[in-house]
């Protein structure tokens, strides 16, 4: 089993990418013995194809694609492109940035396999890729509401579906109490300073009082 590049290794990596790429690869940072390289969005087929391509790359397997979502940012989507070189064994993870609007090109016709990775980013995010083939929903149904990986999707979706008995068929309804996610990010092992729903009478930190009850 051959070793994982160097630290030296990944940072020749990174910046032969963005060297070669005639400008579709604008920067790259190395952090937990991966590259990541960044680029413009109306490039995306070119950055891929360069990486597919170039003899110091040979990047010739797209892993995975996929989305984030960062509500807070005018960009607020990430597309990620994870690839691997098995001839030179390196890893590399591409990232562009979009907004609810504006599709990116499809990279069906550099790496076919990104058809259905591409369809599931637009299921559960939203996000557009022009020149798809048949670019439709994936893994949610037929007249499905919304898209549940982003973060202001509510936890509880929009609609139910249950079954009539009168009718003899399952039927679709709003759903009447939206609760949406409440992200706090906080570490699961040290645990949050405040009670959280369902822990009844569980103590706060300096709460002697709540103490003394448990």
């Amino acid at each position: 089993m051959s070793r994982p590049p160097s630290e030296d290794a990944l940072e020749a990596l990174g910046e032969q990418a963005v060297a070669g790429s005639g400008g579709a690869i604008s920067s790259y940072s190395v952090a937990y013995g991966e590259v990541t390289v960044v680029g413009p969005a109306d490039r995306i087929v070119d950055a891929l194809t360069y990486l597919r391509d170039d003899k110091a790359m040979q990047f010739h397997q797209l892993m995975d694609l996929c989305g984030a979502d960062y509500p807070e940012r005018p960009l607020r989507f990430d597309v990620v492109y994870h690839l691997l070189s098995m001839t030179k064994n390196h890893r590399i993870r591409l990232k562009i940035q979009t907004d609810e609007d504006t599709p990116i090109a499809s990279v069906a016709s550099v790496f076919p396999v990104a058809d259905w990775f591409e369809r599931e980013a637009f299921d559960m995010y939203g996000v557009f890729f022009s020149g798809h083939p048949d670019l439709r929903r994936l893994l949610t149904d037929y007249g499905f509401h919304g898209h549940p990986l982003r973060k202001d999707f509510p936890m509880s979706g929009y609609v139910e579906v249950r079954y009539d008995d009168e009718l003899k068929r399952v039927v679709y309804e709003p759903v009447k109490s939206v609760e949406f996610r409440n992200w706090d990010f906080l570490s699961p092992w040290e645990g949050a300073d405040y009670a959280k729903p369902g822990y009844g009478d569980a103590a706060l930190p300096g709460d002697e009082k709540a103490g003394a009850k448990a």
